[in-house]
């Protein structure tokens, strides 16, 4: 199993896993929550048709990485990210991420600028800004967060439930764009992450990345479905596209925040597209 040594907590390592197939011009793929690397299989198999180096790994807390309590702020998942693209040598490569994977995308330009960045693509993102405040009218209330780590808190697994209800729009798309066996597997890798990054994550959900949004200077592929029940539309592709100079914005219609997986051709064309 392929690791990559990030840091250490007390007595054990800690350890991302990560998979590294094909050649060409790398494309490091970053999960979204509580997923893991695995979720993005469609586009891998399309990112490897079409040429290109694909590297996934698994966040600290999620999937076959190590869990520790320690690090779950998004500083740590950008020097998490940074350490994979450093120990693998990566050059002239694409940053891609969906949803929570966004953030790291844009504070990986916040921390270490563009060098070596040959584009970028945020999906179902969580940039800019989520959460609502006085400078920022668009957001979420605070008390939905909240509403959320209750639920984490008391009972992970149900909610687990509830929410892949909305991450994949499952009253419109069961059965159609989605089959309960794929629901099911979701459920699974989610109910082995972290306990700790189970609730700590939640909170970095709104993390401010405003600073960070200004500060990519590549060409950049803003994607979001108008139907994302989990990170809303208007609060986060729309107006990270309108930050991001000459970002090229594609609104999936119909499309729910899990969209990597119901509405994979036309993300996959895009995304082919844009980074071909």
């Amino acid at each position: 199993m392929a690791t990559i040594t990030v840091g250490r907590e007390n007595s054990a390592d800690i350890e991302l896993y990560y998979e590294d197939h094909g050649s060409g011009k790398p494309v490091v793929l970053i999960h979204g929550y509580p997923l893991n690397g695995a979720s993005w299989e469609k586009q891998t198999t399309a990112l490897l048709a079409a040429g290109h180096r694909v590297i996934t790994y698994d966040r600290r807390g999620f999937g076959k990485s190590s869990q520790p309590t320690v690090g779950y702020d998004y500083d740590t998942f950008t020097e998490d990210l940074r350490k994979v693209v450093t120990t693998l040598e990566l050059d002239d490569f694409a940053l891609a991420g969906f949803s929570m994977g966004g953030g790291e995308v844009v504070r990986y330009f916040g921390k270490y600028g563009s060098k070596g960045v040959r584009k970028a693509a945020i999906l179902s993102g969580v940039p800019p800004y989520l959460l609502k405040a006085p400078d920022n009218p668009e957001g979420v209330p605070i008390d939905v967060f909240n509403g959320i780590e209750s639920a984490i808190t008391a009972d992970r697994y149900a909610f687990f439930t509830g929410f892949f209800g909305n991450f994949y729009n499952l009253d419109v798309e069961l059965g159609k764009r989605i089959s309960d066996e794929v629901v099911k597997s979701s459920w699974n890798v989610a109910t082995h992450s972290s306990a700790t990054a189970s609730l700590a994550c939640v909170a970095t959900w709104y993390t401010d990345f405003r600073k960070d949004v200004a500060r990519v200077d590549v060409p950049t592929l803003v994607m979001h479905g108008d139907a994302d029940r989990i990170v809303p539309i208007a609060s986060s592709g729309a107006r990270t596209a309108q930050l991001i100079k000459g970002a090229k914005y594609v609104v999936v219609k119909g499309a729910p925040h899990g969209m990597l997986w119901t509405h994979a051709r036309e993300v996959n064309d895009e995304l082919v597209k844009f980074l071909s």
